[in-house]
């Protein structure tokens, strides 16, 4: 089982930037998606960014043009660089994997970017954004 450790969060002013590292345990990194997830006090979890086993990527609306989304295979890590933050962008991040899926012919996949399509998370870190 993949083990998920992030790290990076802190608290920094608006218009700051942070960059977010999620390590992950095992040999098994280039066969799982992965993805980062945000919570805020009183909110629902929700997706923030994607990335696929194939290097597509997939940012939600509210964070596009600011928040890049990267992964090393090679150090096992997912990457989060989040540039021009808002005090709206403070919340736990998670960073989420699950294993590649099989269509029924064979092609693997990724899952979008939703929540219940995720099985293995980590702890979090809290990111802070003052005004």
């Amino acid at each position: 089982q993949v083990q998920l450790v992030e790290s990076g969060g802190g608290s920094v002013q608006a218009g700051g930037s942070l960059r977010l590292s999620c390590a992950a345990s095992g040999d098994t990194m280039g066969r799982i998606c992965m993805a980062w997830f945000r919570q805020a006090p009183g909110k629902e979890r929700e997706g923030v960014a994607a990335h696929d086993i194939f290097g597509n990527t997939a940012i939600a609306d509210s964070v596009m043009g600011r928040f890049t989304i990267s992964r090393d295979n090679a150090k096992a890590t997912l990457y989060l660089a989040m540039n021009s933050l808002k005090p709206e962008d403070s919340a736990m991040y998670y960073c989420a994997a699950v294993p590649r899926r099989a269509t029924a012919y064979g092609a693997w996949y990724c899952p979008q970017l939703r929540e219940p399509d995720y099985n293995i998370w980590g702890q979090g870190t809290q990111v802070t954004v003052s005004s």
